[in-house]
């Protein structure tokens, strides 16, 4: 189990305070108590140096790094600004299965894309920083390179060209699936995203179903029913309101329960996590402590600034 740096950010970000007797309500979806965007941040576990991972994201892809909670199990949780939202990082754990290779190859989190202005400066760091050099072609009309990050992380850049800012403020989560009915009724139902329509994926020879919120976009991709399940590389968390009535909805809906609903003590943080059908990590996070009487104890989850899960 992680301990927690002091999260000093947390009303900043995301406040809520619920009042004494503040109780779950009906919700048709757990989008009905998203916070504002940017309400949805990305998790990876890793097993390599740190320091070259972090060099990858922060001086090549060009992330701007944020504090490190330092005093955490695993190694501590490191954290990234991707446009409007946050990457983090910590070690892998023992209780989740790992399985190595591309997005064709496992179920799970299996792809990050990310968008930049222009293609020659992220050559010229690539090539600086002592990698091969990104191969770009042009697929659906813009130009697109897949590399592996130093923990064997496929991750597609698209260059947009002279668009507007928040055009480079968005990214992606490529989900690998066995079963798209289930993967996307749990997105499209439970979750509440906006589905977006099927779009034929040249990179990957494949149809992909996005669904989207903000400026993050989880897209499924489906190679068969029957690949290896990797449940720990990465997980989503969203950022929300009322996670008692998430965790009612989760039940109602017979969605798995990861870790139960609780506070974490001292740190006004209040998580329930939960399993998509593959298995893969969603936990929805409240700041602002929990209902009169509500749970307490140690957690290993986190806020909009707070470590990532173990």
């Amino acid at each position: 189990m992680f301990r927690f740096a002091r999260l000093t950010s947390i009303a900043a970000l995301a406040g809520l305070v619920l009042s004494a007797g503040t109780t779950a309500r009906e919700l048709k979806n757990t989008a009905e108590v998203l916070r504002p965007p940017p309400s949805i941040n990305v998790f990876r576990r890793f097993d390599i140096d740190a320091a070259k991972l972090f060099a990858f994201y922060s001086e090549v892809l060009g992330f701007r790094a944020l504090g490190t909670f330092s005093d955490v199990g695993a190694g501590g949780v490191s954290r990234f600004r991707a446009g409007a939202q946050e990457l983090k990082f910590t070690r892998r754990v023992d209780d989740r299965a790992y399985a190595d290779g591309g997005v064709r190859d496992a179920t799970g989190l299996r792809l990050l894309t990310f968008f930049f202005p222009d293609e020659q400066p992220l050559v010229a760091r690539f090539e600086q920083h002592g990698y091969a050099k990104p191969q770009f072609r042009t697929l659906a009309g813009r130009r697109v390179a897949l590399v592996d990050d130093p923990d064997g992380q496929a991750v597609e850049l698209v260059i947009e060209g002279a668009q507007p800012e928040a055009a480079y403020n968005r990214i992606e989560v490529g989900l690998t699936v066995s079963n798209l009915d289930k993967s996307r009724d749990f997105y499209r139902s439970f979750v509440g995203l906006e589905e977006l329509a099927p779009r034929e994926d040249p990179l990957f020879n494949t149809t992909v179903y996005g669904f989207r919120h903000g400026t993050v976009t989880i897209n499924l991709r489906h190679f068969g029913g029957t690949l290896p399940r990797d449940t720990g590389s990465g997980g989503i968390q969203y950022v929300v309101s009322d996670v008692d009535s998430v965790n009612e909805l989760a039940i109602k809906r017979g969605v798995t329960i990861e870790t139960p609903l609780s506070n974490l003590s001292g740190y006004q943080l209040r998580t329930v996590w939960l399993n998509d059908p593959d298995g893969v990590t969603n936990y929805f996070a409240q700041t602002g402590g929990a209902p009169a009487g509500g749970a307490g104890g140690t957690r290993r989850g986190g806020g909009p600034g707070a470590p990532a899960p173990r």
